[in-house]
């Protein structure tokens, strides 16, 4: 048998993504979390040039990467939705000791009857 050899190229998943490295949507989070930050770290403070820069970019940088990284593989809105989704949805569950059926069907079936009858 004759077997043929393909070899998968390193950026073969570089597709949809910047650099080759961050999703294209972190990458606009990132835009969009990132500028109004330095705009208002420029704006606000009131240091010298040089103390603008630094107190911008201390604050900049974090905001800025961490939106580029994600969370889990994700991106900050999904992750941030689908918390929320969980918030909104998780229930409460409780131990309330054994629980007897036969007991559970009586009353269930007595229920039932008196419904239908």
């Amino acid at each position: 048998m004759n077997y043929e050899i393909y070899y998968i190229p390193a950026n073969f998943t570089d597709a949809g993504r910047l650099f080759g490295i961050f999703e294209i949507r972190n990458a606009i989070e990132a835009v969009i979390l990132g500028v109004p930050t330095l705009f208002l770290c420029a704006y606000f403070l009131p240091f010298t040039l040089t103390a603008k820069i630094i107190v911008t970019l201390v604050v900049f940088v974090p905001v800025a990467g961490f939106a580029l990284i994600g969370i889990s593989d994700d991106s900050l809105s999904r992750y941030v939705k689908a918390w929320w989704v969980w918030r909104k949805q998780k229930r409460i569950l409780t131990y309330r000791g054994e629980v007897d059926y036969r007991g559970f069907e009586r009353a269930y079936f007595r229920w039932k009857r008196q419904r239908a009858g």
